[in-house]
């Protein structure tokens, strides 16, 4: 196991428990004290963990880890999201997009989309995004048109955020918005820790005609710190099977569709 896969792993053991020991975390992945005590040590010095006698806690910032290191949560969910999602969204659509691990993967299918007729060439798609690595991976594909939003960009999401992004969409409209979030609350709406990334997101999902939150179910019946769109806005729901029952009766109940692929 490389170590970028162990820190990742080690992380996500500390944002489920908020603490873990040495012997536990070499145990749960299979390698030596030595090896987990040096990772430790590292992820200290980049401040995504707290040392303590014996193990780590959870820091300051782990409620809202770098990107890089939340690829692996439900990554097998998320891949199913955005499979779904893409099947949503008719060729010749202009999509805006917005950063995290979920609309990432949504970005890579439909960046590899094919119309009906099986020609990947013949796919026309635009793409307004405030993901600076969603640009990066779209940009090499001919098939698909990438429009940057500006903005100053935040290293734990790659979005840009501020009020260069909204200057930025005032002219644009788009036939849907995808949107990625940290929280799904029957009454508290779609929302995310940041509140400049919310702001950011806000903007594009009121130039959407439609609006689909993508949202794996551990986010579900959650609340964050700022509220990027009420749910009356949103048009779909797309999650994963483990989603509650009750909370996709809730959320049917207000009008809008879900999804649990």
């Amino acid at each position: 196991m490389g170590a970028h896969t162990r820190w990742a792993q080690l992380l996500d053991i500390l944002g489920n428990q908020g603490h873990v020991s040495i012997a536990e975390a070499a145990e749960r992945l299979d390698c030596s004290s030595a090896t987990i005590r040096r990772d430790m040590d590292e992820l200290a010095r980049q401040s995504l963990l707290t040392r303590t006698r014996g193990g780590a806690v959870v820091s300051s910032v782990a409620y809202n880890l770098p990107l890089r290191y939340k690829t692996a949560r439900k990554a097998d969910e998320k891949q199913r999201i955005a499979k779904a999602v893409a099947g949503l969204v008719p060729s010749g659509s202009v999509v805006g997009i917005n950063g995290g691990t979920t609309t990432t993967e949504v970005a890579r299918e439909l960046a590899v989309r094919t119309d009906p007729g099986g020609r990947a060439d013949g796919v026309v798609l635009t793409v307004v995004t405030n993901a600076i690595n969603i640009a990066n991976e779209l940009a090499i594909r001919p098939h698909v048109k990438v429009v940057v939003t500006g903005g100053v960009a935040r290293p734990n999401s790659y979005e840009l955020v501020g009020p260069l992004v909204t200057s930025a969409l005032q002219s644009l409209t788009f036939d849907c918005t995808i949107l990625g979030v940290d929280a799904v609350h029957p009454h508290f709406g779609a929302a995310t820790h940041d509140e400049s990334e919310a702001s950011a997101n806000r903007s594009l999902g009121e130039r959407g005609g439609t609006v689909i939150v993508v949202a794996d179910s551990s986010k579900l019946r959650r609340r964050a710190f700022a509220r990027v769109c009420a749910l009356d806005a949103v048009s779909t729901l797309v999650t994963d099977k483990d989603a509650p029952e009750s909370f996709v009766e809730e959320i049917t109940a207000q009008g809008i569709e879900v999804l649990c692929v």
